[in-house]
């Protein structure tokens, strides 16, 4: 569950009424630096980054109240979107990831989650039942940054099956190293003229130090392998003065690089009808699937009509 439902719910069991953003906040973005994309599919310029760790043993029952509660959200007019992501490496987690297109939609947001709850308070109960299955909640608001990253422009979320996550800690004062060793790599890669894409979030809210989080959606895992296969001729493309320089900002500069792997869980996500309608077998098969029958049905009835060997009502006549 996004940390915007969780946050809302505990407000209005609580009464308390709190604001996201505060009054000095800016809440316009300037368009121009925002890349020109389909909104719908593009990587968002906000995220909601919801990391939990679940108890153990009560994977099956959080997976359970989470399906019903997105199942739900589904049919509601909900105020915003998110991809469940669950882990394929390391311990055992889920990633929420949730766009925004700015701060004062996420305030928006916050506060149409309210009104909700106090709508529909089983979801707000079903709510409280997952809180209570989670071991660990930590919750990040993090930026696109549009200097850095690779062919971020390029990505389109609809294709999303995996996705490959980077975080990247630093020590105070060396956040231009990564931006630099960013751009290295980038340079490398464009050299190679791979067709891959990621875009980088540096989280504003949420963490101690500087932090920068890399995301590469990929629709396919074998996606790694390829990555596998172009690492030495990224190194040469690097080149020695590059490859010297990066383990310098990494020696130097770097807390911690942490790789992550995760699938996306459809059954536990709720995305954008534009994002679901460019890949309806995968984000909404059961709509999918509902829809055949009918389609077929129409079919056989469109081609009795023209079908001159038998008479159109001895088929209809026939049981269905």
């Amino acid at each position: 569950m996004n940390a915007i439902r969780t946050l809302a719910a505990s407000l209005l069991l609580s009464l308390v009424c709190v604001s996201i953003v505060s009054g000095q906040e800016n809440k316009t973005v300037d368009s121009a630096a925002i890349p020109a994309v389909n909104p719908a599919i593009a990587a968002p310029y906000l995220l909601v980054l919801v990391h939990q760790e679940i108890q153990y043993g009560k994977a099956a029952a959080r997976q359970k109240l989470e399906v019903a509660t997105t199942r739900l959200c589904n049919r509601l007019d909900v105020p915003n979107s998110w991809i469940d992501l669950q882990s394929l490496s390391g311990p055992r987690d889920v990633l929420f990831f949730d766009p925004f297109d700015s701060f004062e939609q996420l305030e928006q947001s916050f506060a149409q989650w309210t009104q909700i709850y106090a709508t529909h308070p089983d979801l707000a109960r079903m709510q409280e039942e997952i809180d209570a299955l989670l071991k660990t909640e930590d919750t990040t608001i993090a930026v696109r940054r549009d200097d850095l990253g690779y062919r971020a422009d390029h990505i389109d979320l609809s294709d999303a099956r995996y996705m490959r996550v980077v975080e990247v800690r630093l020590l105070p004062g060396h956040e231009g190293d990564f931006i630099e060793a960013s751009r290295i790599v980038g340079d490398a890669y464009d050299k190679i003229g791979q067709d891959i894409a990621w875009v980088v979030y540096q989280p504003k809210f949420g963490t101690e130090s500087p932090v920068f989080l890399v995301f590469m959606p990929m629709s396919t895992l074998r996606q790694n392998d390829d990555l596998l296969i172009w690492e030495e001729d990224v190194r040469k493309a690097e080149g020695e003065a590059g490859q010297q320089r990066l383990e310098q900002i990494a020696r130097e500069g770097y807390v911690s690089t942490k790789i992550k792997l995760y699938a996306v869980s459809t059954e536990m996500s709720h995305v954008s009808k534009g994002l679901a309608a460019r890949s309806p077998d995968f984000w909404t098969p059961a709509s999918a699937q509902a829809a055949k029958p009918a389609s077929t049905k129409r079919n056989a009835a469109a081609n009795a009509a023209h079908d001159t060997t038998k008479p159109a009502a001895l088929e209809i006549s026939q049981p269905k």
